[in-house]
């Protein structure tokens, strides 16, 4: 089935909308041109999904690309997250209001609390049922919750996050975390997919690259693929971001799977989520 995978494939969430498997995330990427041009690029070479943040400060030119680029609004799954500093209700949802004034937008597909500050995130998740209910937002998540923040919200809220966005990729696994999730039903969106390129020469990965005439880039970014997950690597380069959706057109067998699967090391960039109170 996941040989089958094209450049706009979805999963269907369990809230019954569907998100494409496969984008361009948009965090480092300078606010301005930089972000404008590889929105726009990237939108050119197929892409359907866009992930960005108020704390990455570019949600403006993620907007402006969409609209100049003529790719119909409906086609396009916009991903963005609200910061720390705007935990609580109705923070929350005033920094919801500057999102889509700053993007142009009368909604977005997907809205996510970026990080488990400690406070009252139980309100923030409470503002985000109601900016859905509302009709702003299709769908709302997470990103970087541990088990017990998850449960927090599933025992004192009406609705289950539909998305998890963690660190992911062959070297980071998250195996707690990726088996809540899985078990619950919350799909998985993995950032950081190539690990920065740290482990570009691990031995392993090297031979499965030449076996599969891929790059090692190319090869992470099936294997989150294949495992079913999102995949939202960040490029601001115009060859980056077309060789980075070139990963339709092979698929690793149940040994390179297994070899991937085997190089967890926990090769972690970001906070650890288990270690958040």
């Amino acid at each position: 089935m996941m040989s089958e995978l094209k450049l706009d494939s979805r999963i269907r969430l369990h809230d019954g909308n569907e998100m494409p498997l496969f984008g361009l995330g948009v965090w480092a990427a300078e606010p301005g041109r930089e972000t404008y041009d590889a929105v726009v690029h990237a939108l050119k070479t197929g892409y359907r999904h866009i992930d960005t943040a108020q704390m990455y400060g570019n949600e403006k030119d993620v907007g402006d690309a969409l609209k100049d680029s003529g790719v119909p609004r409906e086609e396009v799954f916009l991903t963005s997250k609200v910061w720390e500093s705007d935990h609580g209700y109705e923070a929350t949802l005033k920094a919801f209001d500057a999102c889509l004034r700053k993007m142009s937008l009368d909604y977005i597909d997907l809205y996510l609390i970026h990080w488990p500050a400690s406070g009252p995130r139980i309100e923030t998740w409470k503002a985000l049922e109601q900016i859905k209910k509302n009709g702003l937002c299709k769908s709302i998540g997470v990103s970087n919750y541990a088990p017990h923040h998850l449960e927090e919200i599933m025992e004192l809220s009406a609705e289950k996050p539909v998305v998890n966005q963690i660190e992911l990729n062959p070297f980071l696994q998250q195996q707690k975390i990726a088996g809540f999730c899985n078990k619950e039903g919350i799909h998985l969106t993995g950032y950081c997919p190539l690990a920065r390129g740290r482990r570009f020469d691990a031995p392993e990965l090297s031979r499965i690259s030449r076996e599969t005439g891929k790059s090692p880039a190319q090869v992470m970014i099936r294997w989150a693929l294949e495992r079913g997950q999102t995949v939202i690597p960040k490029s601001s380069r115009p060859l980056r971001i077309e060789k980075n959706a070139e990963v339709f057109d092979f698929s690793l067998n149940e040994g390179q799977m297994r070899t991937l699967n085997g190089l967890d090391q926990g090769l972690r960039f970001c906070p650890n989520p288990l270690d958040m109170a």
